[in-house]
């Protein structure tokens, strides 16, 4: 009669090996939580930035999820977060959220608890936070834009985390690249942006560490 227990310690050493496996490739993923400049607004998902860099990226064994929502503020981007770190389980998350909040005036000072809350809850759930600079456009007021703009560098500092520059400060230099709302990115302006997002993240987002 087979001895099931020693089928069991000879097998063991194999299962153990295939759980690290599959929990080192699902480390190597990197999340998206963002707004409409990372969701597609008003297009294919397929076709907004990190759905490119995805495509890029292939060849680095690193897989990116989108985890973007067109309108999302920063609350409603830290509610969606636990579920979303127990689904794809990242190794990286870039934060590119605030915006919204800064279109709809919210105080700075409570955008920039919300956006602590989801730097600590990444940084708990044994993944690394990358912090995108948010800017708003001139219009909302000096005093206001500049009290925004300082958020990301300050958490930056706090957390002693990478702040990743704006995109749409490049962006919006050629105007056949924003869409006609003057907020968001058009289509032909996301295989530019996933370039230049990949130039940027590649040192941050390695396998060695």
């Amino acid at each position: 009669m087979m001895n099931f227990n020693n089928v069991f310690r000879w097998h063991l050493p194999f299962l153990l090996l295939a759980l690290l496996t599959c929990r080192a490739a699902a480390a190597d993923t990197l999340l998206v939580l963002g707004d409409s400049l990372s969701a597609g607004y008003r297009m294919s998902a397929t076709r907004a930035w990190p759905a490119l860099l995805n495509d890029k990226w292939q060849s680095r064994d690193t897989t990116v999820v989108n985890a973007s929502i067109s309108g999302d503020t920063s609350q409603q981007g830290l509610a969606r977060l636990p579920a979303l770190l127990k689904q794809h389980q990242p190794r990286w998350v870039l934060i590119e959220l605030g915006g919204n909040d800064g279109l709809r005036g919210f105080q700075p000072d409570a955008v920039a608890a919300t956006l602590r809350n989801i730097i600590t809850t990444v940084k708990a759930a044994d993944a690394e936070p990358l912090l995108m600079q948010i800017r708003l456009p001139a219009n909302y007021g000096r005093r206001y834009t500049e009290a925004f703009s300082a958020i990301y560098p300050q958490l930056a500092k706090e957390f002693d985390i990478p702040l990743v520059p704006f995109f749409m400060e490049e962006v919006y230099l050629k105007p056949g690249w924003m869409q006609d709302d003057g907020i968001h990115p058009s289509p032909d302006a996301q295989p530019f942006i996933a370039d230049w997002m990949a130039t940027r993240l590649a040192p941050l987002v390695n396998h060695d560490s």
